[in-house]
């Protein structure tokens, strides 16, 4: 079932405009327009959130909205920007998010998402992360997903608030109680058909076609069967000329599996050689299927190092065939790269004496295709002696900051995301307790080993500048060994709350 993404950005001019002029922007809560000609009249032809709520429109005249609303800024229009920055942000979305993307001016991107939300979280984390992006940038943004651009382009404008995943065969039902415009027909047709009675999508539904067509044309009917998802509309995918990509055409149409990888090779061994002559490597690379009916299929595959090894990409996507639907048959197969960094190839010296380092990069790169690569990462020493400070999540294959962890007193293998609070019967406040509850089962202890105080970070927090913990390490009858802790040093309620912890469990 395919799932499009439609990325609905209504303030762009404007957004774009001050993040542009930076510092020296408008005030944010200052109404702002942009003003251009359309034929010998200055009308409005973008305007800020402020300026919409003050009553302002696009296509009034701009004598008309200065004297409305006081204060007003006004700025000239410059539409061949916004449609290059337009370009730009589908480029972004191609490298983030799915292989198939292009601009939907003059104010969106769509986003072809079949089979890569998973990569993401899920369709409702994607859909959260996107606003949450352009939010952060200064860019107002809405955007749902649905079984058609169309469905998808509709609820992004007129339902999203500011997210919308439409359930997958229900595009029908949401987009027949929208308004006529969101069907993306010309505004002369819009105001033509209220005109006859017509508010919604459903009123038009509902009606013999010929009658309309014949008064308004086949664009129509055509917008209307894209958006219920009868007839296909198929996204051409932005390609730049700093891409690297090659094709193969066939003159017959292929469509069996073996096929299909045979020639995916080829394209990856074409594809290598020019990422060797411009001394890249492939972070991403994007295999896409031209149909027949003129409609797309694409294999993404993304890698933990910059890499140009042939039959290491060749694995990675033909790994993913099967999820491949030829149809009625594949005549044209294109691989970009999507992705790349410079890659300088390294001179192997072969030694007697030490031992090469393991690659694990292969294994990263096809967990990172099966479940994303955003949920692989390994743990990384941080200099802090806090120990839930100590650690940081990093990429699998990134770099050694040269820290490590103290080595005077071994750490627990497994340590806890929060210390959770344990009872404790101890013969002294400054010994370790002879037993402890943790989740409802007490436990005597046999052997105890410190305590190793920890400060707290003063710099970082004036709460800690006296706080201390002491840690222990205790094993219980079982043998089972954790780490605990007393907040404070025993004596000064300043230094604590004195009350114990289970912060680790050791392997």
């Amino acid at each position: 079932m395919p799932r499009v993404v439609s990325l609905f950005l209504p303030t762009f001019p404007t957004d774009r405009l001050r993040r542009k002029l930076a510092d020296t922007a408008p005030p944010a809560d200052a109404p702002l327009v942009l003003v251009g000609r359309r034929d010998r009249r200055r009308v409005v032809m973008a305007a800020n959130a402020a300026a919409l709520a003050a009553g302002l429109r696009i296509g009034m005249p701009a004598t008309k909205a200065q004297a409305l609303v006081t204060g007003l800024v006004v700025m000239d229009a410059d539409p061949v920007a916004d449609a290059e920055a337009l370009e730009r942000l589908a480029l972004w979305a191609l490298q983030h998010y799915a292989p198939i993307v292009a601009a939907d001016p003059p104010d969106g991107l769509v986003i072809d998402t079949t089979g890569a939300d998973h990569l993401h979280g899920g369709e409702a984390l994607m859909l959260s992360g996107m606003v949450n992006r352009f939010h952060g940038a200064g860019i107002a943004a809405q955007v749902a997903i649905a079984d058609t651009w169309g469905s998808a382009h509709a609820a992004a404008r007129f339902l999203a608030r500011p997210t919308l995943a439409v359930a997958p065969g229900t595009q029908g039902e949401v987009i027949r109680t929208l308004p006529i415009a969101a069907l993306r027909l010309d505004p002369s047709v819009v105001h033509g058909l209220r005109v006859l009675g017509f508010n919604t999508v459903g009123d038009i539904d509902r009606q013999p076609r010929a009658p309309l067509s014949l008064r308004f044309g086949p664009e129509l009917g055509r917008r209307l069967d894209q958006a219920i998802g009868r007839v296909a509309q198929p996204i051409d995918p932005i390609r730049t000329p700093e891409l690297i990509e090659v094709r193969r055409s066939f003159g017959e149409p292929i469509a069996a599996a073996e096929t299909i990888a045979r020639y995916t090779a080829k394209l990856v061994s074409v594809l290598c050689r020019l990422l060797e002559e411009k001394g890249l490597g492939a972070r991403r690379v994007d295999l896409l299927f031209h149909r027949v009916d003129s409609s797309y299929q694409a294999i993404r595959a993304g890698t933990a190092t910059p890499v140009r090894d042939v039959k290491r990409l060749t694995r990675l996507l033909t790994d993913r065939i099967e999820t491949i639907d030829p149809g009625f048959g594949i005549e044209i197969m294109s691989l970009t790269a999507t992705h790349t960094e410079p890659l300088v190839a390294t001179q192997v010296i072969s030694s007697l004496v030490e031992e090469p380092e393991a690659d694990v990069s292969g294994l990263i790169d096809i967990l990172g295709n099966r479940i994303g690569h955003r949920r692989l990462f390994r743990f990384a020493p941080v200099a802090s002696d806090v120990p839930e400070r100590s650690i940081a999540r990093i990429a699998p294959m990134a770099p050694d900051g040269g820290e490590t962890w103290p080595g005077h007193w071994p750490r627990p293998t497994r340590l806890l995301l929060h210390p959770e609070p344990i009872e404790t019967m101890a013969l002294l406040p400054d010994h370790p307790p002879v037993s402890f509850t943790w989740r409802g089962v007490r436990r005597r202890v046999r052997r105890a080993d410190g305590p190793e105080r920890v400060f707290g970070e003063w710099w970082k927090r004036d709460a800690e500048l006296v706080a201390v913990r002491d840690y222990f390490q205790v094993e219980d009858d079982a043998g089972e060994r954790y780490w605990i802790f007393r907040s404070g040093d025993g004596e000064h309620g300043e230094t604590g709350s004195h009350r114990w912890f289970l912060h680790g469990i050791f392997g």
